[in-house]
């Protein structure tokens, strides 16, 4: 089949891969470059550096709307289908009528449960036991359509964002490409969301990765891993910045010498030289095993601590 590929991050690039190897790919939609860093330089999105390798001579188109000069541009390809993983924008219905098949999108999560943009660390915040990659008919709703395929992904409670992301970019692209074998052969099966059971994931925002040391230490635990490596757990520790980078949570009474009186949560209670920095929570105690200074190099928690003074009895706010 003629495809045109829309995305952007890395999770999308395997996905790129799989259509390439099996079908001609036409066109690359993906995000204009960006400015970033120190020195703001204009970086292209990782799918389009994957393309420039994969398949040199196809344009790439990056737009800031799909207007009518990215229609124009996408119909003087004569593409048949759209494949979508994490493009990051919704195709309108005058952009959809340009693809005589339609097009299919790759969704991070068991749809209709996390419908949005960020189901990945919602699935670790929210401590589910499974999660799973969705590809889906595309449709003028966000990630409302038909269910073209679906697999369950099993969760140990030891992902970050940063790992399940590396997993579903590779189970994705595989399931993808199942998908438009069937399609193409006239072959796939649909299946209506169902309504009643859709729920949605909202964007994460920098300020969300301030970590409250009154909630309990395996919801803390969750969102050090959920916010992995963005927007990145953080917390002050007289007056620093320090950005906690792998945790795990204990009971309370994993100590051998607990102190005589409960303290204050964000309070660092021992420094256990197998288990990590232990602080005590709203409940239970969290171990930070590695952390990093703002502007100094990432640590594990025995060099962390090393270079703290008296960091037994120090808070963390």
């Amino acid at each position: 089949m003629r495809v045109l590929f829309a995305g952007s991050p890395e999770i999308a690039v395997p996905s790129l891969a799989a259509v390439v190897r099996d079908h001609d790919v036409v066109g690359v939609l993906t995000n204009p470059a960006a400015p970033k860093g120190r020195g703001l330089r204009e970086v292209r999105t990782p799918v389009e550096e994957a393309a420039a390798d994969l398949i040199p001579e196809t344009p790439i188109l990056a737009f800031d709307r799909l207007g009518p000069e990215a229609r124009e541009a996408v119909a003087a390809l004569h593409p048949e289908i759209l494949v979508s993983f994490a493009y990051g924008r919704i195709f309108g219905p005058k952009f959809l009528a340009l693809f005589p098949r339609g097009g299919v999108n790759v969704h991070p999560s068991l749809l209709p449960k996390y419908r949005g943009s960020a189901p990945i660390p919602w699935a670790i915040l929210n401590r589910d036991s499974e999660t799973g990659i969705t590809v889906q008919r595309l449709a003028l709703r966000m990630d409302c359509g038909a269910i073209l395929a679906q697999e369950v992904v099993p969760l140990s409670g030891r992902e970050t964002t940063e790992t399940l992301s590396e997993l579903m970019a590779e189970r994705g692209a595989d399931l993808l490409a199942s998908v438009l074998q069937r399609l193409e052969r006239g072959e796939a099966e649909e299946t209506e969301q169902d309504e009643s059971r859709a729920t949605y994931c909202s964007l994460l925002r920098k300020e969300d990765g301030r970590v409250d040391w009154t909630m309990p230490a395996p919801d803390i635990d969750a969102r050090i891993r959920a916010f992995h490596p963005w927007p990145g757990a953080y917390a002050e520790l007289r007056g620093r910045r320090v950005n906690l980078l792998e945790s795990e949570p204990y009971p309370e009474g994993v100590l051998e010498a607990p102190p005589p009186v409960r303290p204050e949560p964000g309070t660092v209670v021992a420094l256990d030289k197998s288990r990590g920095i232990m602080v005590q929570t709203g409940n239970g105690l969290l171990a930070l095993r590695r952390l990093q200074l703002q502007t100094k190099k990432p640590l594990p928690f025995r060099e962390f601590a090393n270079g703290t003074r008296d960091i037994v009895g120090a808070r963390f706010h």
